[in-house]
């Protein structure tokens, strides 16, 4: 079971990510008085009851998102299994009425994992650009950009990181090889030997080995990356927040109190962050209560080519999204050798409006 007080405290860094109204996801707070269960007043029940509102009156986006937070922060029993089914069905919903959003099956060690993809084509196959989340957001949260990394001139894909969302898979270093599956899958209808990766949070430490061992990926994008420290530092271990340290434990199958025992080979050392050949930009919050200081020193050290911006925030810096978002699909294109110069103009001086707007 979820502390709840915490829970609703988490959850609201994601419900600003997806720009839902404060006025609204306050007071639908203040009604949840459960964790667990499927009822008036259960966590899973009241975010679905927005969505269901959402819905009624033609939102169908604002609905997948409101489901969305509905399963936060993993699927633990039938309320929030119905949130994800909700969450999917809206989202296909959303989808059909967007041009070229598709659904692609990739194979991964033999099982079949679903992503969403935007500028597909096998006559003029384009840049790829792959997002994924963290341990406690699914590709439906993410799904929304895809028409934006279509307009910069791209394939665009998001997917869910293992063990989230509707993926079978399960989380561990070995996660990596969906980014491969991605591109093996995808060649033809993307230009797969210029692949860039956007990964969020903990999808990022996967994106980092997966960059080590396929040269088709050409840069890096991450906010609040998990390296070193986070897997083998029991001090710190030890003031992680419960509902991280519990999705952990649910993702890689072990019971809570013995994850970080389970996960602590799974840091990067120095020599593997000094062979990443590649750009890699990041976020990072000053206040981060999830990744500790030592792993942005540690990439500062260790990372040839790192472009850094850090945030007075807590973690993926949600008080700074206008500006992180924007900076985030700069870097890729400031990575892209053929990039339009015309985009990469445009999201500079939204770059500088956003900056501008939040006093910086």
């Amino acid at each position: 079971m979820n502390d709840l007080s915490e829970l609703k405290r988490f959850v609201v860094a994601h419900a600003i990510s997806q720009n839902l109204p404060a006025g609204h996801y306050t007071s639908l707070l203040e009604r949840i008085t459960s964790d667990t269960g499927d009822e008036p007043g259960s966590w899973a029940y009241e975010w679905i009851r927005a969505g269901d509102e959402a819905q009624a009156a033609g939102e169908t986006l604002t609905a997948c998102q409101y489901y969305v937070m509905g399963r936060f922060p993993f699927v633990d029993g039938p309320g929030r299994e119905r949130a994800l089914a909700r969450c999917v069905e809206a989202f296909e919903r959303w989808r059909r009425e967007q041009p070229g959003i598709e659904p692609v099956v990739v194979e991964v060690d033999g099982l079949p994992v679903r992503v969403w993809a935007a500028g597909l084509s096998a006559e003029e196959p384009r840049p790829l650009l792959v997002m994924t989340g963290g341990i406690v957001s699914p590709k439906e949260q993410w799904g929304p950009v895809l028409p934006q990394i279509a307009a910069f001139g791209m394939a665009g894909v998001v997917a869910d990181l293992p063990g989230v969302g509707e993926s079978p898979l399960r989380y561990g270093p070995d996660g990596r090889r969906l980014f491969t599956a991605i591109l093996d899958a995808l060649d033809g209808r993307a230009k797969v030997s210029e692949t860039y990766l956007l990964a969020l949070s903990f999808s990022g430490h996967l994106a980092i080995g997966a960059a080590l061992r396929d040269r088709r990926i050409r840069g890096l994008v991450g906010n609040g990356t998990p390296i070193h420290d986070f897997f083998t530092d029991t001090a710190w271990q030890a003031r992680v927040p419960k509902v991280t340290r519990d999705t952990l434990a649910h993702l890689v199958g072990v019971p809570p109190e013995k994850v970080f025992a389970h996960v602590q080979d799974w840091a990067l050392d120095d020599e593997s962050l000094r062979d990443l050949e590649i750009p890699f930009a990041t976020v990072s919050a000053t206040r981060d209560e999830v990744i500790p200081p030592g792993d942005t020193e540690r990439l500062r050290r260790c990372v040839r080519d790192l472009r850094l911006i850090e945030h007075p925030d807590v973690h993926g810096a949600p008080s700074h999204l206008a500006e992180t978002r924007v900076w985030s699909l700069l870097a890729v294109q400031e990575m892209r050798p053929d990039a339009d110069p015309r985009v990469t103009a445009a999201l500079t001086g939204a770059l500088q409006a956003a900056r501008a707007g939040a006093g910086r």
